[in-house]
């Protein structure tokens, strides 16, 4: 046969699709890799956590994937929306409304801020499989007051929704923060005015209202080849009256500790308590809560909020189970359950000030796995 005929050139083709089809598929989804110099928590390659804690491997994904038992969930539960929030709040003051998973709306001295919003029906790569919410969004998009500014803690598709995202930029051109690798992406797709900061790092808007990226203990991808390759981060807002911590997706580490030295007693903090479950598996990139409770304490926040629950089921634990454990865990704690609230989806509240009293729990021990 010869070199250049047909069935010669077909053969050549059908071996280089064979090989470039899974490379392929595995970068399709794939974030650029950040590119700067070394630090603590970069080693020019990957962004570390602290102590050098890193998810579980893919054998211990396989055991947990193998012997999965779930606890059960809801197909769907309709709920009607909440109110309208404020379109603004004044100087000194402080509102809370709660949308749905890593998603809240902080107002406080005339400046509105989203947490990790998604308005999406998945969180996937794809828009016919991967998780599916089980309920509405608390809040309608179109009752949204106007955003200032957006902070996204890493870029999971459950925080890093990107039809969300560009919808919040058509509406509003917000300023949108994330941490350090993140902007290339999110400009890449569409999305406009995205900075992105290094833990410690913060940008200035209006009012004196300052954002802070800092650190959380977890991990980065959206596909396959760009595992670790942009940082994941905690956010301080600060206002005239005190300051929001933004906890993200999160393990269990010293950062509390470190927020606390450095910013003092938090007037709210937004904690995650769902996707728990098995802790043996979730614990370095998840807290229990247990673990928010804990680092409510270790914080000396005036308020805690729950977030990350009950909207997409992503681990074992049952639908219910983060409210019904982190329940149990404020009762065991001996703390003031007005303290630790757990909104409504779409429910909003104004904020008390912060105690000058206040003062954080002594250092405690991990609360043992479950």
């Amino acid at each position: 046969m010869d070199a250049t005929s047909p069935v010669r050139r077909a053969c050549r083709l059908l071996a280089v699709l064979m090989l470039a089809l899974p490379l392929a598929a595995c970068t399709m989804f794939s974030a650029p890799r950040y590119r700067g110099p070394k630090s603590d928590h970069f080693d020019g390659e990957r962004f570390v956590n602290q102590g050098g804690v890193r998810p579980h491997g893919f054998g211990a994904f396989l055991r947990w994937t193998l012997g999965r038992t779930p606890r059960p969930w809801r197909a769907w539960t309709d709920a009607p929306p909440g109110p309208p929030p404020p379109e603004r709040v004044g100087p000194g003051e402080l509102r809370v409304t709660f949308v749905n998973h890593a998603t809240v709306l902080v107002q406080l001295d005339g400046v509105n801020v989203l947490t990790d919003p998604v308005w999406s029906e998945r969180v996937s790569p794809v828009a016919f499989a991967g998780p599916k919410r089980v309920r509405p969004p608390g809040i309608r998009f179109e009752d949204l007051p106007p955003i200032d500014a957006v902070v996204i803690s890493h870029n999971h598709y459950d925080h890093m929704d990107l039809p969300t995202l560009r919808r919040l930029g058509r509406s509003f051109a917000p300023r949108f923060v994330a941490g350090l690798g993140n902007a290339r992406f999110l400009q890449a797709n569409g999305i406009a005015n995205a900075g992105d900061l290094d833990w410690w790092q913060s940008v200035q808007l209006r009012n004196g209202v300052r954002i802070t990226a800092v650190p959380a203990q977890h991990f980065s991808n959206r596909g396959m080849t760009d595992s670790d390759a942009t940082l994941w981060a905690g956010f301080v807002i600060e206002g005239s009256a005190g300051y929001v911590y933004f906890a993200g997706d999160t393990g269990y580490g010293p950062h509390f500790e470190q927020i606390r030295a450095r910013f003092g007693p938090p007037r709210l903090a937004l904690l995650p308590i769902g996707a728990f479950a098995p802790e043996w598996f979730m614990s370095p990139v998840h807290i229990s809560p247990a673990e928010a409770v804990q680092a409510h304490r270790v914080l000396g926040a005036g308020r805690s909020v729950a977030i990350h629950f009950g909207t997409f089921r992503l681990s074992d634990e049952g639908q219910d189970e983060p409210v019904e454990r982190l329940h149990e865990a404020i009762a065991e704690a001996g703390i003031d359950p007005e303290t630790f609230w757990v909104l409504d989806f779409g429910e909003g509240r104004d904020v008390p000030p912060l105690e000058a009293t206040a003062t954080p729990d002594p250092i405690l021990p991990r609360p043992p796995l479950r």
